[in-house]
């Protein structure tokens, strides 16, 4: 691996972080309050060109590969204050163009890609079931064949975007095992398919989450995404990305909090000089800055890895589990080196430790990315 940026990737990291400091950071306070998703914004992040950022120019994407969208994704991260609006972007590239992208006909891409980049349609995917948690192969939602068309019948469950989206990739099940996954698109609109309402959560409150009901939901045959069983192998190469491209905005964001620590132990002074004399607090800051490197190389790795070999689930597991521990572990140290002021609202660091606790769990719990890895090792 080269540890060498082109210039181009550095203007567009750069112009990342500028636009998001620029658009993505008022309001945050009133918005994440009000749990309330900005299609304003969501627009301006479309004309800025992140929604196609991994979309080939055929379709009017940018046509990046996936290193050069993480480092532009962690430029956002830096820049934005609005985690939860860069969440839902990220999602919806990830999990809702990047299997369009490899697994659609031309006629699906020519049909939805074009409206996903520019901002018209708004991506979401619908694999979690309320009782099989992060266990995807033990989906029940069941898709049958009836003539011309495929029948849906179930619930899915903490869907990202659903009450926002005007299409849904839904997995369901179309046999037994691991080949017995099978991916479909569903506009939104689609008779038998509803929104549940908007759902209260603790952080990522911009971000809308919802359960989905698919109530004998019938699709013609073209609504299948790929082919018959090969929902499990599109899903896991979709979660190989999409665990890399929703945790580098998180290493933007721990880089910005150590800047602003850095500031503060500097300026901080109690009467016995700056707080960062003590090395209870130098050390924090070490520490913050060790877990920043650390999570930023294994990402770094894991996306370029991503080019040159078929598989990376051990590289993106290894960069989830230590980017989001990171993250978390570096915003409860940002919290305690401000005392009292970061568990102030107005300090809106309280806001990055509540948005940071969901990435040890959204994508696969930090649980799931132990057994994955253990698992390569032969282990469980």
């Amino acid at each position: 691996m080269h540890f060498d940026w082109t210039d181009e990737q550095r203007a567009l990291k750069q112009g990342a972080a500028d636009f998001a400091a620029e658009r993505l950071a008022d309001g945050v306070i009133e918005r994440d309050r009000d749990q309330q998703f900005s299609r304003e914004l969501w627009n301006a992040c479309a004309q800025f060109g992140l929604q196609g950022l991994l979309t080939p120019e055929t379709w009017h994407g940018a046509g990046q590969d996936l290193l050069t969208a993480v480092a532009v994704f962690e430029g956002l991260g830096y820049g934005a204050a609005d985690n939860g609006l860069v969440f839902s972007v990220a999602a919806h590239v990830a999990s809702c163009t990047v299997p369009l992208i490899e697994a659609g006909t031309e006629a699906q891409r020519a049909q939805w890609l074009s409206g996903m980049v520019d901002g018209v349609v708004i991506g979401a995917t619908a694999v979690t079931e309320p009782d099989s948690g992060s266990n995807a192969l033990g989906l029940s939602m069941v898709a049958k064949r009836e003539g011309d068309c495929w029948e849906l019948d179930g619930s899915k469950t903490f869907v990202t975007n659903a009450p926002i989206a005007d299409l849904f990739v839904v997995y369901a099940r179309t046999g037994e095992g691991f080949t017995g996954l099978s991916a479909f698109l569903v506009p939104a609109d689609t008779q038998g398919l509803s929104v549940g309402p908007s759902m209260a959560k603790m952080g990522l409150r911009t971000s809308p989450v919802a359960q989905v009901f698919l109530d004998r939901c019938r699709l013609p045959a073209d609504a299948l995404l790929g082919e018959v069983g090969s929902g499990a192998m599109l899903f896991t190469h979709t979660m190989d990305v999409e665990r890399l491209l929703v945790m580098a905005p998180a290493v933007g964001v721990m880089e910005r909090l150590l800047e602003r620590c850095v500031r503060h132990a500097r300026s901080r002074d109690t009467g016995k000089g700056p707080i960062g004399r003590y090395q209870g607090v130098s050390h924090r800051v070490a520490d913050m800055e060790l877990r920043l490197e650390a999570a930023r190389l294994l990402l770094y790795r894991a996306a370029w890895a991503q080019g040159s070999k078929g598989s990376v689930t051990r590289e993106s597991a290894l960069a989830k589990l230590a980017v989001s521990e990171a993250y978390v572990a570096t915003c409860r140290d940002a919290i305690q080196l401000f005392g009292g002021y970061g568990y102030m609202v107005d300090y809106e660091i309280e806001r990055e430790l509540r948005d940071a606790l969901a990435t040890t769990l959204y994508v696969g719990t930090s649980e799931i990315q132990r057994n994955l890895i253990a698992g390569l090792r032969g282990l469980g």
